[in-house]
């Protein structure tokens, strides 16, 4: 495992960083797309509710590999080029995002109606309401389950590999294909996804204790 770790250091750090950087920016777009569309899911107009219902459906029931090869292989056919790297990205945000759609919506359904009455009864209007009231007791409702989201967004970062996203997993692949020692190769790969999952987990809980 250590003759792993140093012989090839930099392309494992590659790849590190690149699952970091996808997982960070699949992470933030997936929680401000799932959001708005749990927000939508709720609001008086039924085509809002709609829309947010069929986006969420898709995406939910369609598995991440194949959102993902779409957008690798379709799109730059007929739309335009696309790396891996970014066809992952994409693919593991919309992905996402329509897991963190259910749960926001939950936590906002959660909050008893009489907030929303209240705020409105003092002259808020409906999205204020929702800014200042509604949401921010929503997220503390659903900590928990949003940090099983993105544990659960870094590990599917891993589907990068099958669109060359030079990723950890890609770069696993490779050494492993490379020097025969998968045993000690997808140790090492493990441990890289750990670092990534377990401080976020660790945090996550910390965060539970202190708003829930």
């Amino acid at each position: 495992m250590i003759s792993v770790l140093t012989n090839n250091w930099s392309t494992l750090l590659t790849g590190f960083g690149n699952t970091l950087l996808s997982s960070v920016i699949a992470l933030v777009f997936s929680l401000v797309i799932g959001s708005a569309f749990a927000i939508m899911e709720t609001v008086p107009s039924k085509v809002a509710r709609v829309i947010a219902h069929t986006y969420i459906e898709i995406f939910r029931n369609i598995p991440l590999l194949v959102i993902t090869m779409f957008f690798y292989v379709v799109i730059p056919q007929y739309v335009a080029p696309m790396t891996g790297f970014a066809a992952g990205t994409v693919g593991l945000t919309l992905y996402t995002s329509s897991f963190i759609a259910e749960t926001v919506r939950a936590g906002i359904q959660a909050v008893d109606i009489g907030q929303m009455e209240g705020a409105r009864s003092n002259g808020m209007t409906y999205w204020q309401a929702m800014r200042y009231i509604i949401l921010p007791q929503a997220f503390r409702l659903v900590i928990p389950p949003l940090g099983n989201q993105f544990i659960n967004l870094i590990k599917n970062s891993s589907v990068l590999a099958f669109v060359a996203g030079f990723d950890l997993m890609y770069q696993g692949d490779a050494l492993a294909s490379a020097t025969f020692d998968t045993f000690n190769t997808y140790l090492v790969v493990g441990v890289f996804y750990l670092v990534l999952t377990l401080p976020l987990s660790y945090y996550m809980r910390h965060l539970e204790k202190k708003l829930v």
